[in-house]
């Protein structure tokens, strides 16, 4: 009698973008101290935001057709953007600090895959997490502030965009945390890079003739990308919004790409 013979299995599942962004989201989900410091932003942006709306609301300005209502509430944001950036920094470093890295690395020859898949995973985390946060601040604080018809609505021009926008922020500052961690591979000197190049920049810039540091300044990592926050940017010292939120992506992928390069060309 006649057998049949069948190829032996084997057991290995071909390496998709899927299954790594998959594999991410499973490592993400299973640290605590990750979703933990995720809330501990999505705090920062809430809680600081309603404090601050708390306080101008006692202080009225002088000239209430240019307060801006909107960036009062989303206040919050300023702090919570370290906490973001550090996380992202942390997302990567931890790994190749315990070492976990190379297991990960081995069963994605690629490596590339890996950079992106906690990219995708990171920022749609952050994304789904800071909406949320920044409309409760929002609406919270202008709750606050119509106390003394200080008030905004989301239909005024510019508000929704700053305040959605303030979002889309943070997902790019912990790309870019995400970016010096892959990068850096440490998490001190990650932390370090990422701090100075938020606020040593500004520093060094107001040291130059003051002609010379307000065309530069708006070119900045942070103030390019906190001018999508604020209603009416004051146009000598930001870039337009969105032109804003243009310069400080271009330097997310700068950051992303270097890291990019980097895993490829040196082992972990």
């Amino acid at each position: 009698m006649s057998t049949i013979s069948l190829p032996a299995y084997t057991g290995e599942q071909r390496v998709t973008q899927f299954r790594v962004v998959r594999s991410e989201w499973t490592k993400l989900r299973s640290l605590p101290s990750t979703i933990w410091s995720l809330l501990t932003a999505v705090t920062l942006i809430v809680g600081f935001g309603v404090v601050y709306a708390m306080v101008r609301v006692t202080r009225p300005p002088a000239d209430p057709a240019a307060f801006d209502a909107a960036g009062v509430s989303l206040a919050g944001v300023q702090l919570a953007q370290l906490a973001v950036g550090v996380l992202g920094v942390l997302l990567v470093t931890g790994e190749f600090a315990t070492g976990s890295i190379r297991v990960t690395l081995a069963a994605v020859p690629n490596r590339l895959p890996v950079l992106w898949g906690k990219a995708v995973v990171f920022g749609l985390t952050t994304l789904v997490l800071c909406v949320p946060a920044v409309v409760t601040a929002f609406v919270v604080g202008q709750s606050i502030l119509s106390a003394e018809n200080l008030d905004t609505d989301l239909g005024e021009p510019g508000v929704a965009r700053a305040v959605l926008g303030s979002a889309l922020f943070l997902v790019l500052v912990g790309l870019f945390g995400l970016g010096l961690g892959a990068l850096l591979r440490n998490t001190a000197g990650g932390i370090a890079a990422l701090f100075g190049l938020f606020f040593a920049p500004q520093m060094l810039v107001d040291l130059l003739p003051e002609s010379v540091s307000d065309h530069l300044y708006k070119y900045l990592p942070a103030p390019a990308g906190q001018a999508i926050m604020f209603v009416q940017p004051d146009p000598t010292s930001s870039l337009s919004p969105w032109a804003g939120l243009g310069v400080f992506a271009l330097y997310t992928v700068i950051a992303l790409g270097l890291a990019a390069w980097q895993l490829r060309r040196r082992d972990a």
